[in-house]
């Protein structure tokens, strides 16, 4: 590092210039990462398949929670790359800014995405999303262990308060960007939503820039950095502080999951709270906004009073954070249980929950934040703190391992894929002309299946069977020439009507569906062609699944056909209730299109079918759906009127309020054992050592 700047803290007892810098630049990078990362689960789930060069298969919720904690994971597995390019050869500024400027270059690809042919809009997110991994992962442990090279011996009494300014300015940044990239999302579309929060990146790098100046520059270790990390104090420290941070992953499992199965659930619930209509994505502002109200309240009241009674040590706040999270994510498991029984409860039970899981994250997020820096040797500041955020990245592993293990294999998926790859975008007309049908059909036979072209210039598939030949247990697929799925033929498909009727007769006598052991008897009387009997599921008030075991008699296998329900029309109740909850505006009330970017999308498409079938002159605005005021319409007994989906296969083994409830036991257990490591724990911190400034930085 070049002697213009200074390489030891200056002795003082007074905050150090270089904090505003980082303090600012914390803040629009938390804009940038938590907009981004707030909307990935509804982008994958709803937005995704809609992109111009996309297939028309939207990605399960349990497949997008997946990729969702693997970012996750990549995010916080990076940090250790980082931590040791900055300890060992670049030091912590530069790490910064170089890699700052990947990480810009990943949102500007996020922000381009469906703007061209080249790549397909899912290669095209992966890609952004690796950039951001590596960009944002590897600036993390610099940054947090920026702040604290910034301090000497007389000033490290300040550490704490700074910490909580870093984690207050954080949370400043991720509640704004929680509150307006969801509703970008939802009115002007993905390349705003991704695109703002690449400018505030770019912002973020600027302020960070501006400050090299007043900044301590440590420089990094080289040859006494693997002399400090191997020797007996520093192998001491790693293993010491691995065992912490292996208990704080299982908190990172559960608290993450407020991005995706908490954002999930909100979907379900009744959002309109404090006289606002809220986007499911939205709710996750409640996190950062408490986090606000709680770093002063813990930090001169809470602490300070237990403190009396009780000594409460970095490693006892931890402690008993896990057992409030415990809590917070219990009550969730209890929200989702009322909304598998056909109910659909307040938003505002999610934010108790937030409430309680938010006091844990304070108890254990900024604590572990702050002692991780402590307990680490002077020379490995940063892989310490790599190792600390390494804990995040192992616990949504954890989480990204166990919604992948629950995913029943899709026996469709390959026909899925096949198709998928035959969508193009544009207005030209459909032209499926023989060599089009012979090229279609020798790829599908490499894959073992059969394609036969239908008159409508559609075509279907054949597969094979459990058997693994093709007989009364095959699967034929028809697609039409718009290569939407058109029909599914299976053995089971007949009795599964006449099940789903079933349901529909119950809905017109009781004006809803049926609970779990309403529904089981309503269908008891029926078989699959194998002899099973047929499984119901209500997943919530309006949505159902009946399922055969299929040839293979194996409940949860990729051979059963499932038919997904959705109710569109409303009871009486849910009339009401929707009447009562349309009286709230959104965030920034009429600030934005007549319609939702999904709306027009949707209409878009519509249009573009139309014009490659002949018509010319089709436009979007032909297609636009017709909003209905829920509050003068008139709230009338509705007959049901039900939309069916088919899959083979493609279910979750665990879901609902039963996948709540095995994370917080798994939660429950690891704190109960964390207390016995937390009585064994010993200690011992390092503080950088204070220098004298350099002639040239003087000058300065």
């Amino acid at each position: 590092m070049s002697n213009n700047y200074l390489n030891a803290p200056v002795p003082s007892t007074t905050m150090p210039k270089g904090i505003p810098y980082i303090i600012g630049n914390e803040a629009a990078e938390r804009f940038s990462f938590y907009g981004m990362k707030g909307i990935l689960v509804i982008f994958m789930t709803q937005f995704l398949f809609m992109m111009p060069g996309s297939g028309s298969e939207a990605m399960s919720k349990a497949a997008a929670m997946e990729n969702y904690h693997l970012f996750t994971t990549a995010v916080y597995f990076f940090p250790i790359f980082g931590a040791l390019l900055a300890d060992i050869v670049l030091g912590k500024y530069l790490t910064i800014m170089i890699l700052s400027v990947v990480y810009c270059a990943g949102h500007g690809v996020l922000a381009m995405m469906g703007s061209t042919e080249v790549m397909p809009p899912g290669i095209v997110l992966a890609t952004g999303l690796v950039l951001i991994s590596v960009g944002s992962g590897g600036i993390k442990p610099c940054v947090s262990a920026h702040v604290g090279d910034q301090f000497g011996k007389q000033n490290a009494h300040l550490i704490e308060k700074v910490f909580g300014w870093f984690y207050f300015s954080i949370n400043t940044g991720a509640f704004l960007s929680t509150m307006l990239t969801p509703w970008l999302l939802e009115w002007y579309g993905p390349h705003w939503a991704f695109g703002v929060p690449g400018v505030l990146m770019a912002l973020a790098t600027i302020a960070f820039w501006m400050g090299r100046k007043v900044f301590i520059h440590i420089p990094a270790g080289g040859m006494d950095w693997f002399r400090e990390t191997f020797s007996l104090d520093g192998i001491k420290a790693i293993l010491k502080l691995a065992i912490i941070f292996i208990f704080i992953a299982v908190f990172w499992a559960l608290f993450d999951q407020t991005g995706s199965s908490w954002v999930l659930q909100a979907e379900d619930l009744n959002r309109n709270w404090l006289g606002m209509n809220w986007l499911s994505s939205q709710i996750q502002a409640v996190n950062p906004i408490m986090i606000l109200l709680y770093i002063p309240i813990f930090q001169f009241v809470v602490y300070p009073l237990v403190n009396t009674v009780w000594k409460l040590t970095p490693i006892r706040k931890i402690s008993v954070g896990l057992f409030v999270m415990v809590i917070g994510f219990g009550m969730v498991g209890i929200v989702q249980g009322w909304i598998d029984a056909g109910q659909r409860p307040s938003i505002g039970w999610q934010v108790l929950a937030y409430a309680i899981l938010t006091a844990s994250e304070v108890m254990v997020s900024i604590t572990g934040l702050e002692f991780a820096y402590t307990q680490a040797p002077k020379k490995m500041k940063s892989v310490i703190m790599a190792l600390f955020l390494m804990s995040v990245s192992l616990g949504n592993l954890f989480t990204a391992g166990v919604n992948h293990f629950i995913m029943v294999p899709d026996g469709l998926a390959e026909v899925k894929e096949l198709v998928a790859s035959w969508h193009t975008s544009g207005d030209e007309a459909v032209v499926v002309d023989a060599a089009t049908h012979q090229l279609r059909s020798e790829q599908a036979s490499e894959k073992g299946i059969e394609y036969h072209p239908s008159d409508d210039n559609g075509f279907e598939f054949v597969l094979q069977g459990w058997e693994k030949s093709i007989g009364d247990d095959d699967i034929r697929v028809g697609y039409g020439p718009d290569l939407e799925r058109s029909s599914l033929v299976t053995a089971e498909v007949e009795v599964l009507n006449k099940a789903v009727a079933l349901i529909g007769q119950f809905w017109d006598s009781h004006d809803r569906l049926p609970f779990l052991d309403e529904g089981i008897n309503a269908i008891k009387t029926l078989k699959d062609p194998w002899g099973a009997q047929l499984h119901y599921q209500l997943v919530n008030r309006k949505n159902f699944v009946i399922t055969s075991e299929g040839p293979d008699k194996t409940y949860m296998s990729q051979y059963d056909v499932r038919a997904i329900v959705i109710v569109e029309s409303h009871s009486v109740q849910q009339q009401h209730e929707m009447a009562n909850e349309s009286g709230g505006s959104d965030l920034f009330g009429s600030m934005h299109p007549e319609h939702s970017w999904l709306t027009v999308r949707k209409a878009e498409l519509d249009a573009q079918k139309a014009r490659k079938n002949g018509d010319t002159s089709a436009s979007w605005e032909q297609f636009i759906e017709q909003k209905v005021d829920v509050k003068t319409a008139d709230i009338v007994q509705q007959n049901h009127n039900f939309a069916i989906s088919w899959e083979v296969g493609g279910a979750t083994t665990l879901s609902g309020a039963a996948y709540f409830e095995f994370f917080t036991w798994l939660m429950l257990g690891t704190a109960i054992v964390f207390v016995g490591v937390a009585c064994l724990y010993k200690p011992k911190t390092y503080i950088q050592d204070e220098g004298m400034i350099s002639a040239a930085a003087t000058l300065e």
